[in-house]
């Protein structure tokens, strides 16, 4: 049951998240709306919304602020123009990039994450021209120094759960599940009170491409950072190993 954990990663994002709350809770905004048009505003009766809630407590955005996020959805709902768009493309060295967006203006976006490649010499491709080489799955990272539940016991409680994959790492544990499971397997955990640190429908890395040349590797960056800064994009999945 082993997995690739990419817990380090995770929390080097985090970090870049905590100095950038704003896009992240852009981010999360977007999403919280998109969720409330597509099935209301009661977390009971909406799974998706749930899931967004959990990824905004998981970010430490404030309860007052998802409230907020809710009503001025349900009471704006038919104002919510965004579509969702996905980009595939190559970055140097062959790594394999995709792009999710949220937009209501797609013009830009596709200008904007045409410009991040190229900046960073790489090219935006084909729809399918790297997504055949992830895996889409739920993904559950559960911080071992926030967890107190003892390793096989968290493993059968994912498991009974649904899960497809549990992995032991150095700092972390890894929950893999199918994407139509995810929901149900993070509300099992999270009413078994497992704190965790990531929970989210992601795309895996069938294999990694590793980058030993310094300007490759300040180009993949350049890419990465110029998406990260742009609001319209919700996720960044990419196979370099960092």
């Amino acid at each position: 049951m082993s997995g690739h954990s990419k817990f380090a990663n995770i929390k080097h994002k985090k970090e870049k998240n905590d100095a950038a709350k704003g896009k992240i809770f852009t981010v999360i905004g977007r999403e919280i709306a998109v969720a409330v048009k597509e099935g209301g505003p009661d977390p009971a009766n909406n799974s998706k919304l749930r899931d967004v809630i959990a990824k905004a407590k998981a970010n430490n955005m404030p309860n007052d602020t998802i409230d907020r996020g809710i009503k001025k959805a349900a009471g704006d709902a038919n104002s919510v123009n965004y579509e969702t768009i996905t980009y595939e493309g190559y970055g140097p060295s062959g790594v394999a990039i995709i792009v999710d967006t949220l937009t209501d203006n797609k013009n830009r976006t596709a200008a904007n994450v045409r410009n991040a490649f190229t900046k960073g010499g790489g090219n935006v491709g084909t729809t399918g021209c790297v997504s055949y080489m992830f895996d889409k799955k739920g993904q559950i990272i559960i911080d071992k120094e926030e967890c107190e539940t003892d390793a096989d016991e968290l493993m059968m409680l994912a498991l009974d759960a649904g899960a497809e994959d549990f992995s032991e790492e150095e700092d972390s544990y890894e929950v893999l599940t199918d994407p139509d499971d995810f929901s149900k397997v993070r509300e099992a955990l999270e009413a078994a009170g497992i704190p965790m640190a990531q929970a989210d429908v992601t795309m895996i890395p069938q294999t990694w491409v590793e980058l030993s040349d310094e300007e490759d590797i300040k180009k993949i960056n350049r890419i990465l950072d110029m998406l990260d800064e742009d609001d319209d994009v919700q996720a960044t999945y990419h196979n370099w190993e960092e």
